[in-house]
């Protein structure tokens, strides 16, 4: 389904979420602060024209610049309002012409024909005082479209070179209406709208000479009329939706909100883009070629037979370089086809995008529903180690699959949920502190083909992204985040004197080395929270900056400071019982003794509430951000010692959850652009008009090409990291080439639109 003109919907049709948020129906609206608003506005002149209702929104309106303003004066008359502030002017007036008449079309000609300074922004609207005054008479309705009619060229020719909105009138709440209102009925206020409808735009051919609708305000009308003080004007919050959508129209193609694709144009193609586009493209092409190339190769040795001996000769076998040649292509022919999905998602105008909308139905129904799949695919494990490969990868699974229906439901803005996924991120830098430090500290392999193979595992994704996406590394701030842990985890554990396993052994001296050696990290990591500027310096601002700063970065990285300290001192911990035998890892075993393994159960369940209540009653988001570095840990302790204590609950594991955590990486990637939508802010629509059907195919694709992804990364991996360290090393030149082009042509991209 095409998005197709999201203006129009927006000025025409949507609905509500809830009680107060209103949903456009194919686009995201922005909620705009005073700050955005004036400097949308700066130097604008805006006018209403019409009645009451139409004053009423003129001072909605005028609130998103100027709060504090407040409705004074005599409603019958005209409100000039010039606000100034820090250099900018903002010219604001109501003018007072509550028929369609002669005055009125007096005023308008003016600025048609140039007499007086054409407003930037003209919102019109009037009939319910010609019902009134006029008792509801037909004569009077003949008369509004002869005025109606009259005006329309004059409109239309301001909307040449001015936005024009054309106000339709309001239903009312018939019951509540005063005696003297009470010929205002639904039905002649109908009436008026369809001929106003009817007569505007009739004659122009002129897509840009148009009078734009605003019809939407029936709908929030019909839903909150009943609302209203007197039955005729709007509540308070309807106004104010009005002038939301008002701004909205007419500043998203200026400020270019992310979280507001309504009425906003698609972004060009930058240079980099295009280049990455002609690449997939020659890719696409060249597997294709050679693909035929090989099939009618393989026919022809396939038809070869030897005659004398009647048997098939084997068919030539291809050259290495050919078969890599072709594995490579064939990877990126995968790759370009997924990522013009992402694109087309994304960034055309294509499909439509919704606003989320938390309520706790939306979180915790989709909750419970996985947790029963997962339970219901239960298995028994290879190795019943503490953390084992089937387990953390369970671990990953629905932790993942949590954090997906934490961003899709909008989850985030209630507190307790939010201080709980927060200990879900941290158990993922947890388990890489504890996966690296483990391998490193058992294979005692520090080469540059396994520091290579990881970074290239954790960012090619991420890389094709930022080029096609046109996104800066750190906004997909996770896999920064890991990769520096991981550089982290590496410096330290490989900077002399390396101290592995096998060399510890031999003396307990070592051990208290790669003790000091972490308590070093720790203190580095302390003072570094302190100090934000290390990480504003070229070329690690290039890395980390986001929407002009590092401040993003900083955030995400001083949230979780300590929680890969944890993870590496937890494994050297867990190894060293391990190799010493103090704990009891057979199947079906508890971890220790019943005794020691029923009162570290009890403290682990303890501390494990104890956490989640004072998450659930936290009031302030910054205190307890302030507070989870240090204690995020506790609950992530008391999972793994529930989790592996009883020797029944550690022989098993879900499949279910354990096949999602395998691809955990590209599910928290992809569901930027193909899940979600405008960078996460809202939810992709494929299917509009059924949102649990909606959500069942846009998961369905979007699982799909999370798992492709994972396996193009790992064929690649396979390719582009090669074991031999002198390939190896040109590769990575090559590379360093790559990316210095890349900032080369980003320089050019940033030069050319300043």
């Amino acid at each position: 389904f095409k998005g197709g003109d999201t203006c129009e919907y927006l000025l025409s049709s949507g609905r509500f979420l809830g009680e107060k948020v209103w949903q456009p129906h194919s686009c995201m609206m922005h909620k705009y602060k005073n700050s955005e608003a004036k400097n949308c506005l700066i130097d604008k002149h805006v006018v209403f024209i019409g009645d009451s209702r139409i004053r009423q929104l003129f001072y909605s309106f005028i609130k998103l610049i100027n709060p504090q303003v407040k409705e004074e004066g005599i409603k019958s008359t005209d409100c000039l309002l010039s606000l100034q502030g820090n250099s900018a002017f903002f010219l604001q007036d109501f003018l007072w012409y509550p028929e369609v008449n002669g005055s009125m079309r007096q005023r308008i000609k003016s600025w048609a024909e140039g007499s007086v300074a054409k407003p930037h922004i003209i919102v019109v609207g009037a009939a319910t005082w010609s019902i009134k005054i006029h008792n509801g008479s037909n004569e009077a309705l003949a008369q509004y479209k002869i005025n109606i009619t009259s005006i329309a060229p004059l409109l239309e020719k301001l909307a040449i070179s001015s936005d024009v909105y054309w106000v339709l009138q309001d239903p009312v709440y018939e019951d509540m209406l005063s005696e003297s209102r009470k010929m205002i009925t639904n039905e002649k206020i109908d009436a008026y709208n369809e001929a106003a409808v009817r007569i505007l735009n009739s004659s122009s051919r002129n897509s840009k000479a148009k009078v734009k609708v605003f019809s939407v305000s029936k709908l929030i009308a019909q839903e909150t009329i009943m609302k209203s003080a007197d039955g005729l004007h709007l509540p308070e919050s309807s106004r104010d939706t009005n002038a939301m959508i008002l701004m909205n129209v007419y500043c998203n193609k200026i400020m270019k909100p992310i979280d507001g694709s309504c009425c906003q144009p698609q972004p060009p193609l930058t240079l980099i883009q295009k280049i990455a586009f002609c690449f997939f493209t020659l890719s696409i092409f060249g597997y294709l070629i050679i693909s035929l190339i090989h099939r009618n190769n393989y026919r022809k040795n396939k038809s070869c037979t030897d005659l004398e001996s009647g048997e098939e000769k084997k068919p030539a076998i291809s050259t290495p370089n050919v078969s890599t040649l072709e594995m490579l292509l064939h990877c990126f022919c995968k790759l370009g086809l997924i990522m013009t999905y992402f694109y087309l998602c994304d960034r055309a105008n294509l499909f439509m995008k919704e606003n989320k909308f938390y309520t706790h139905s939306s979180f915790f129904i989709p909750i419970v529903y996985i947790l029963v799949l997962g339970v219901f695919y239960t298995e028994n494990t290879k190795e019943t180690k503490v953390l084992n490969r089937e387990q953390t990868d369970e671990w990953k699974g629905w932790m993942q699959l949590v954090i997906l229906i934490y961003h899709i439901s909008g989850a985030s803005t209630f507190l307790p949920v939010y201080m709980h996924i927060r200990v879900l991120v941290a158990a993922y830098l947890f388990q890489t502190g504890y996966g690296h430090f483990s391998y490193f500290w058992i294979k005692g392999d520090f080469g540059v083909y396994r520091v290579c193979q990881v970074l290239f595992r954790l960012n090619f994704s991420v890389v094709v992204l930022c080029i096609v996406m046109d996104r800066p590394y750190q906004f997909y701030y996770f896999v920064p985040l890991v990769t520096v842990w991981f550089m982290i985890i590496y410096a330290t554990l490989a900077v002399w004197p390396q101290i592995v396993q096998k060399k510890a052994n031999g003396s307990c001296l070592w051990h208290f080395g790669l003790l000091l050696k972490l308590i070093c990290l720790l203190t580095c990591i302390y003072f570094l929270s302190y100090s934000q500027k290390i990480f504003s310096f070229w070329p690690l601002s290039k890395c980390f900056e986001l929407n002009g700063n590092v401040y993003e970065w900083w955030f995400r990285w001083k949230l979780d400071r300590y929680v890969v300290f944890h993870g590496m001192l937890f494994a050297f911990i867990y190894l060293a019982l391990q190799k010493h035998q103090m704990i009891s890892e057979g199947k079906g075993d508890p971890l220790f003794s019943n005794r020691v393994s029923n009162v570290l159960l009890f403290i682990s369940i303890v501390s494990f509430l104890t956490y989640s209540i004072w998450a659930s009653s936290c009031k302030n988001k910054t205190e307890c951000n302030e507070l989870h570095p240090s204690v995020s840990v506790v609950q992530i302790l008391a999972f793994i010692l529930i989790r592996n204590i009883p020797g029944y609950v550690r022989s098993v594991y879900s499949s279910f959850f354990a096949w999602f955590g395998k691809i955990s990486l590209e599910l928290f990637i992809c569901q930027y652009h193909i899940w979600l939508a405008a960078d996460t802010k809202g939810i992709l629509v494929l299917i509009p008009g059924y949102p649990m059907f909606n959500v069942l195919v846009s998961t369905f694709i979007f699982v799909c090409v999370a798992h492709e992804i994972s396996q193009i990364t790992n064929d690649l991996a396979q390719i582009v990291v090669p074991k031999d360290n002198s390939t190896l090393l040109k590769r990575l030149l090559c590379i360093a080439g790559f990316f210095s082009g890349l900032h080369f042509f980003s320089a050019m991209q940033d030069q050319s639109r300043h």
